[in-house]
C-alpha cells in the first residue's frame, strides 16, 4: 500500500472557522456598547484623558443615582464610598446635562466629607 502525500493543503475549513469566530466577535462587541448608559454630558471647551482605573458614578436625567453602572440610592452609594480609599481612588462624575444640578451638589458633597481628594467631572468637547 502507498501512502499518497497532499500536494497542497486544503484552507476552506480554516476559513469557516475564522468565518464564524468573526461573527461571534461583531456580536459580542455591539452587546459590549450596548452596556453604557446614555447620558448627555454638559459641554466643556477643556478635557483631559481619564484613567481607566478610576471609580464612575454617574446620574442620569431623571436623577438617578449609578455606582460603576450599577443603581444605587444616595445611601447606597455613601457606603461604597466608604469601602474605598479618598486619598488614592480616583472618582469620575459623569452627571447628565439635564439632571437636577443639586443632585451633583449632593454628589460632590458626600465626596468632599468622605476626604476624597482626586475628583474629575466627565465634560463633552
Amino acid at each position: 500500500m502507498r501512502r499518497r502525500r497532499f500536494a497542497e493543503i486544503n484552507v476552506v475549513p480554516f476559513i469557516d472557522i475564522v468565518l464564524v469566530l468573526l461573527v461571534i466577535v461583531l456580536a459580542t462587541a455591539t452587546f459590549v456598547i450596548k452596556n453604557e448608559l446614555p447620558v448627555d454630558l454638559p459641554k466643556s471647551g477643556s478635557q483631559a484623558k481619564i484613567p481607566p482605573k478610576s471609580i464612575s458614578i454617574t446620574i442620569d436625567k431623571q436623577g438617578r443615582y449609578f455606582f460603576e453602572k450599577q443603581p444605587v440610592t444616595l445611601e447606597e452609594l455613601k457606603k461604597h464610598l466608604a469601602k474605598l480609599d479618598p486619598v488614592k481612588d480616583l472618582v469620575t462624575l459623569n452627571a447628565d446635562q439635564k439632571s437636577q444640578f443639586q443632585k451633583f451638589v449632593s454628589v460632590v458633597d458626600i465626596l468632599k466629607r468622605k476626604g476624597f481628594k482626586k475628583i474629575s467631572i466627565v465634560t463633552a468637547q
